[in-house]
C-alpha cells in the first residue's frame, strides 16, 4: 500500500466496498459501513447514523458540514456523571471526549489525488493536507472533523506562534504540541543557567526549548523526540531561526548516548492513557515517560550536571499522582532536588469557571524542579 511522505504517519485502509482509501494521522479508525450524505439530510437522522457506527461520506456544502459536525457535537454531550472523587471525575471526561472523538470521526470527506475538497464553498485545502498526508496518486477520505484541524494546523505552521522569552516565532507542525503556554517557556528562561557547553532537550516537540538553549548561550544541543513528525519540526524550526549547527534533531528514545552538563525535559503532565496520536504530548500512561527519565539521567548527566524537569501539578490537584509518589520516583532514581521555581498558569483555562476541573486548574502550579545525583 502506498505510504505517504507528509509529517504524519496515516492509519490507512481501503473504505468497505469501495476503493477510495481511508487516511487519519489521528489515528481514527474507518467505519465498517457508510452511507452518502448532502444537505438534505437533517441533524437527526444523522446523529442516528452515527451513533450506530454507520460513516456519513459528505456530499453537500462545506459549511453545511461544519454545521453538522456542531450539531451532532451538541447532541453528543452528555451531564457530568456524579463522581466520588476528582480522579474518577477526570477518567470519566476523558472516556467521554474518547467516545465523541470516534463518533465524530464518522463525518467524512473525500480528497482527490491533487488534495482538491471538490464541495460547494470548500476551502483551498492543498497545502495544509499536502503537509501532513504527503503526496498521493489516488483519492482518498479523511474525517472532516480531523481535516478542520489540519486546515487550523496549516495555520499556525503558516503564520507561526510567538514566544515572548525567545523573541521570534516558533512554527508548529499538525500533531506536534504547539507553544502556546509560554509558563513552561519562561521558567527555562529564567533559571540560572551555568555555563553549558553540551545540553540535551529530551521530549523536543517544535524544538522551542533547544532554540532558548542555544539563545541563553549553550553550544551545542542535543533535541531528541520519539516522533518522526516532531523532529521534522524541530529541524524546520531550527532552520528557521538560524540555529542549524548549534541544534541537533535526533528521533530517539528519550535520550541519545553520551552525557552532558544539563539535561531539559518537559514531559506529558497527566498520568492518563491517550486515546489518539495527538494525544501523546499531554498524556503520560502511568507515567512511564517521567519515571524513565528520571531512572536514566544519572547515567547522561557529566559531573557537576544538572536535570531540569518542567512539571505541573495538575496530576496532583486531580488525584491522579501526590507529591510524595514524585520525590520518592525523584529519590529512587539516585537523585536530588537542588532547587525549584514555581510559575501560575496564564491560560484561559485556568480562570474559566465552566470548564469541569476548574477548582484544579484555578490552583495549577507549574515547577521546574533542578536535579542533580546524590553524592556520595
Amino acid at each position: 500500500m502506498h505510504l505517504p511522505e507528509g509529517d504524519a504517519a496515516c492509519a490507512q485502509q481501503v473504505m468497505p466496498g469501495n476503493a477510495l482509501r481511508w487516511f487519519s494521522a489521528n489515528g481514527a479508525e474507518p467505519p465498517v459501513r457508510f452511507v452518502h450524505a448532502d444537505d438534505r439530510m437533517s441533524a437527526n437522522r444523522a446523529y442516528r447514523l452515527v451513533s450506530r457506527g454507520t460513516g456519513l461520506l459528505w456530499q453537500g456544502d462545506f459549511h453545511q458540514a461544519r454545521q453538522l459536525l456542531s450539531a451532532l457535537s451538541r447532541r453528543l454531550q452528555r451531564p457530568q456523571k456524579r463522581t466520588s472523587s476528582a480522579a474518577e471525575a477526570f477518567l470519566h471526561h476523558r472516556q467521554e471526549q474518547s467516545r465523541r472523538a470516534r463518533v465524530l470521526s464518522l463525518v467524512m470527506v473525500r480528497i482527490e489525488s491533487d488534495h482538491a475538497l471538490e464541495l460547494r464553498r470548500a476551502p483551498d485545502v492543498g497545502p495544509a493536507c499536502r503537509d501532513v498526508y504527503g503526496e498521493v496518486d489516488a483519492p482518498y477520505v479523511v474525517p472532516l472533523r480531523e481535516l478542520l484541524g489540519v486546515i487550523s494546523a496549516g495555520e499556525w505552521r503558516r503564520k507561526g506562534v510567538a514566544v515572548p522569552a525567545l523573541g521570534a516565532h516558533i512554527h508548529p507542525h499538525y500533531g506536534v504540541f504547539a507553544p502556546t503556554r509560554n509558563e513552561y517557556v519562561d521558567l527555562v528562561a529564567d533559571a540560572p543557567l551555568p555555563q553549558v557547553r553540551t545540553a540535551f532537550d529530551i521530549g523536543t516537540g517544535t524544538g522551542v526549548l533547544a532554540a532558548l538553549l542555544a539563545r541563553r548561550g549553550v553550544a551545542r544541543v542535543v533535541a531528541t523526540d520519539s516522533s518522526a513528525r516532531a523532529i521534522r519540526c524541530a529541524e524546520d524550526n531550527v532552520r528557521r531561526l538560524g540555529l542549524t549547527g548549534r541544534i541537533e534533531p535526533v528521533e530517539a528514545d528519550l535520550f541519545p548516548p553520551g552525557r552532558a552538563q544539563l539535561v531539559v525535559c518537559n514531559p506529558p503532565w497527566l498520568p492518563a492513557q491517550p486515546h489518539s496520536s495527538l494525544d501523546h504530548a499531554v498524556y503520560d500512561p502511568e507515567s512511564r515517560m517521567l519515571l524513565d527519565f528520571l531512572d536514566r539521567l544519572p547515567d547522561h548527566l557529566q559531573p557537576g550536571g544538572e536535570g531540569w524537569l518542567i512539571l505541573s501539578d495538575l496530576a496532583e490537584r486531580l488525584g491522579l499522582r501526590t507529591r510524595a509518589e514524585l520525590l520518592d520516583a525523584v529519590h529512587r532514581a539516585g537523585l536530588r532536588v537542588v532547587a525549584r521555581s514555581d510559575t501560575e498558569p496564564r491560560h484561559p483555562k485556568a480562570a474559566a469557571p465552566g470548564d469541569p476541573f476548574h477548582a484544579a486548574r484555578a490552583g495549577e502550579v507549574i515547577s521546574l524542579w533542578r536535579l542533580a545525583p546524590i553524592e556520595g
